[in-house]
């Protein structure tokens, strides 16, 4: 689109949007198709990661329990687990479903209410609507 951008994350409604959190539109009558298309693909890529994460702390589910490691030590457990993970994915290695039975998906606590205004970035609006442009031009899915 003519314009580089960098690394985003994804964050939901209680975030701040930021030029490098996008957030959902808010949710009402006034929302455009092309804002209703990027809110869907918006939380569509949100559950791979979530699913992604799942996979992760299933197949090494030392990350499930890493309070038995010093804290010095788990940023290395953490990426070693992540490295292990991606060679184990690329090489289509078979992943057990049994292995999510201990993996209940829980809900990290989040924020209940939007952050305020204030601390939303009004540059980061425009990454936004460049990443609306770019889901609107290439189609649905």
């Amino acid at each position: 689109m003519g314009k580089a951008q960098k690394y985003v994350l994804l964050g939901d409604a209680t975030y701040p949007l930021q030029d490098w959190i996008l957030k959902p539109y808010q949710e009402d009558e006034n929302l455009t198709q092309r804002q209703l298309q990027f809110n869907y693909r918006l939380k569509r890529a949100h559950s791979v990661i979530e699913n992604a994460f799942l996979r992760l702390k299933a197949r090494w589910q030392i990350l499930l329990k890493c309070d038995d490691c010093s804290l010095e030590l788990l940023p290395t457990l953490v990426l070693a687990c992540c490295i292990l993970h991606n060679i184990c994915e690329a090489h289509d290695n078979p992943f057990n479903e049994e292995w999510l039975e201990g993996t209940e998906p829980t809900e990290m606590p989040k924020p209940c209410q939007p952050a305020p205004a204030a601390m939303e970035d009004s540059r980061a609006e425009q990454v936004r609507e460049l990443m609306c442009q770019y889901f609107e031009s290439c189609g649905e899915g």
